[in-house]
Parts: structure tokens; sequence; C-alpha cells
């Protein structure tokens, strides 16, 4: 049987119908490709901040978190005033700090802070001194703050007629100048004993997780990705 003959035209459709196929197919396995690597890096995160008690956030808001850098203070509210002194809070410190961590968000160290930024700028954090608590973020280069305020109080139970202390923790997660964006907080009771920073480093261990899912959280439900990139723009 003789073959059929192939016109040059015919030939032409054929080589365009299968560079178009191989095309598709090319294109559709790119895309599922990138879907893949999508899911894996979310799930990563889901697995990251399941296995340290957190829930995940956001992916594109988690992206953006990381490429901050968050600076941690800590503070005492007595009737002395506030003290800040970041050696003393160590623990508490940590809790928070090990937290994010696990998250990927980088976190300036203790050493870091009390190396680079005097007392006095800290204590601006806690006292609503814009200038002077951005001059300090701006030595670190932290673009956001997680302010820790520990307060404890005492007396008499009266029901059970015992001594009693409660302690609470306010957090707050600022802008570097000390604007306000999320707020959380914790507290506790005890019948016994009277060292309040113990009971404050269990506290804020026991509900730290919290403490974490609910700044970052609001902070995300606010604050659309994208807007950073926009404010620029409008200034441009």
């Amino acid at each position: 049987m003789a073959r059929p003959h192939l016109t040059a035209r015919t030939l032409l459709r054929l080589t365009g119908a299968l560079a178009v196929g191989m095309a598709v197919q090319s294109a559709s396995a790119f895309s599922f490709t990138e879907d893949a690597q999508k899911d894996a890096a979310e799930d990563a995160a889901r697995s990251a901040a399941a296995s340290a008690g957190l829930t995940a956030l956001p992916q594109p808001c988690l992206d953006e978190l990381k490429r901050r850098k968050i600076m941690i203070v800590m503070g005492e509210r007595s009737g002395e005033g506030i003290t800040a002194d970041q050696a003393r809070y160590s623990p508490h410190f940590n809790a928070i700090h090990k937290r994010l961590q696990k998250l990927g968000i980088r976190t300036l160290t203790q050493q870091e802070i009390r190396a680079q930024v005097a007392q006095a700028e800290v204590d601006a954090y806690f006292r609503n001194d814009p200038d002077a608590a951005l001059a300090a973020s701006k030595k670190l280069g932290a673009q956001l703050v997680m302010r820790g305020l520990i307060e404890a109080r005492s007396g008499m139970n009266p029901v059970l007629h015992i001594p009693e202390v409660s302690v609470s923790i306010d957090y707050a997660l600022l802008t570097s100048g000390g604007t306000r964006l999320s707020e959380a907080s914790a507290s506790a009771e005890s019948y016994s004993g009277s060292d309040t920073l113990a009971m404050a480093r269990t506290l804020i261990e026991e509900q730290a997780d919290g403490v974490v899912n609910r700044l970052l959280g609001d902070y995300c439900a606010a604050r659309p990705v994208g807007e950073e990139k926009k404010g620029k723009k409008k200034g441009k």
C-alpha cells in the first residue's frame, strides 16, 4: 500500500501542534513543581509551629516577619516605678525568644541589647518615649519590639484568710518608635511564696505559646501583607 503523501503545510501543522503540546506539558509540570514546593514550605512551617505549640500564621505574613528583626525587652512594675534591667529577666526573655526562633523569626539576644543600647533607651519603651525608643531600635536594626511588663499584687484572700500573690504579664508588639500594634496578657495566682519573679517565670513558660499566638496573630490580621511596600511607593 502506498504511504499517504504529506504536504509541507500538513507537516508544518503537525510540528506546530507537537510544539504547543510539549509547551503545555512543560508549563503544567513547572506549575505542579512550583505548587508542590510551596505546599512543602507551608507544611514545614505548620509542623514547626505545631511542635512549638504555636498556631501557624498565614505564610505571607510569616515571610514578612522573617524579614524583620524583633527586639524583646522585659520590665517590672512596683511601688517604686518600673525596673527594666534586662539581665534580671533572662528566663522570661528566653521563654518568648525560643518560640520566635522556632518560627524562624530573628530576635536580638540580651547580650546584643546590653552591648549596644543604653539602659535609658531600654527604659524608653516603658515610659512611652518615642524618640529615645526609635534611637535604640536604629542602633540595633530592629523593626519591631516585643515588650513585656510584669506586675505583682499581694494581699489577704478574703475567703481563706491566707496571704495570696497574683502575677500578671502584659505584652505588647510595638513599632520601632513605640506605637502599639497588638497586645496579649498572662496571669496567675498563688497562695504561698513571695518570689514573684519565679512565679512570673513559671507563668510565662506555661502561657508563652498563647502570648506569641495572640501578638503575632493579631498583627497579621490587622496588617495586610504589602502595606509597607505601598507606603514606600506613596512616599516616593
